[in-house]
């Protein structure tokens, strides 16, 4: 009998509304870093270059770029590239429906990058999956299911999905409790409506779906607010 886990308050998350901070997060290496502090942080520069395979500089750089827009901060201790850094939230957050042109247009920039990286790493998967154990094969994969669905409805779908993540969330960080051989798995939601002459309805790419297997994100919506988000936890990440 499977235990059930209590779920989790809605973790803490950090909303980009600037569209100086949303042209700031929209970097590949600012992305990574943000990921690996939210598994594994608090880490030095030093750390972080070597897990991530950048050099010291830019990952010091860009660590004091996020810090100013409120997605890193200084874990305490330490001088220099040697003092530790933390995410100061699980998720990120921004508004996909933005009224102001600039925001609309940064906002669009950073999907593009999220997405980029999604694709990346779904790739990377395709390559190293022959490689992998016969469970983690079947558990993991690329799929779609085509739904009709209201905007509304499609809101309490997104909202109920998130709800079964998050018992698993403690698990991130350094040091959180993790049952043996658990890994890290990036779920991937998106949620598109498509334009489709009658009977036309695409079958799914496989049967039976799964998230693909990868990155932070998740389309969501604001628990008070009613208009688009999109929330990335490279995970968280």
């Amino acid at each position: 009998m499977t235990e059930e886990r209590p779920a989790p308050e809605v973790p803490p998350t950090v909303q980009l509304s600037d569209p100086r901070a949303l042209r700031a997060y929209a970097h590949p290496t600012r992305m990574a870093l943000v990921g690996l502090l939210r598994r594994e942080g608090p880490l030095t520069a030093t750390r972080a270059a070597e897990l991530l395979g950048e050099s010291v500089a830019s990952c010091s750089f860009h660590l004091r770029q996020l810090a100013k827009y409120g997605l890193v901060e200084e874990a305490g201790g330490g001088r220099g590239r040697e003092k530790p850094w933390q995410a100061t939230a699980l998720f990120t957050s921004w508004d996909t429906a933005a009224d102001d042109p600039a925001t609309a247009e940064a906002a669009g920039a950073l999907h593009r990058t999220v997405v980029e990286r999604y694709a990346a790493l779904a790739v990377r998967w395709l390559e190293v999956q022959p490689g992998e154990p016969p469970a983690w094969r079947s558990a993991a994969g690329i799929g779609d299911t085509l739904l009709h669905l209201t905007a509304e409805e499609l809101t309490e779908l997104a909202a109920r999905m998130d709800e079964l993540t998050r018992p698993y969330l403690d698990r991130l960080g350094a040091g959180a409790e993790r049952p043996p051989g658990s890994r890290p798995v990036l779920l991937v939601r998106m949620a598109l409506p498509i334009d489709l002459p009658p009977g036309a309805d695409p079958p799914p790419v496989s049967d039976p779906p799964h998230d693909s297997d990868g990155l932070d994100s998740r389309n969501d919506r604001d628990e008070h607010d009613d208009r688009p988000q999109h929330r990335t936890e490279e995970g968280a990440r």
